[in-house]
């Protein structure tokens, strides 16, 4: 039986915008990462595999889906024609994301 009283510190590394995007899911459901994380661990323990379907995930070298990669590379190619177009300048990667995120509500 696993207890409940002891935790062991782990650090993780997770898609910053795929987060952004769950946290406030699970704040209305109730959860934390942690939470999440322990209950995935827990599933796995008791049905000895991974608690969800990965097969059909099909994940590019970068580690990213296959939509969600051609999602980015379509947002650099608007930035790029717009930059070359003298539309638009960015000081830095985060005023892209800024400015793409801004178009992706309009649309």
């Amino acid at each position: 039986m696993m207890s409940n009283t002891r935790s062991s510190g782990m650090h993780i590394r997770v898609n910053p915008e795929i987060k952004a995007k769950v946290e406030p899911i699970l704040a209305a459901i109730g959860l934390s990462f942690s939470d999440v994380f322990n209950l995935t661990l827990n599933q796995i323990y008791l049905k000895r595999k991974i608690p969800f379907e990965l097969s059909s995930i099909q994940l590019t070298e970068n580690g990213y889906t296959q939509e969600f990669e051609k999602e980015i590379l379509r947002d650099i190619e608007k930035a790029h024609t717009a930059v070359a177009n003298g539309a638009v300048t960015y000081k830095n990667a985060a005023d892209l994301r800024v400015a793409l995120d801004a178009e992706g509500d309009d649309e």
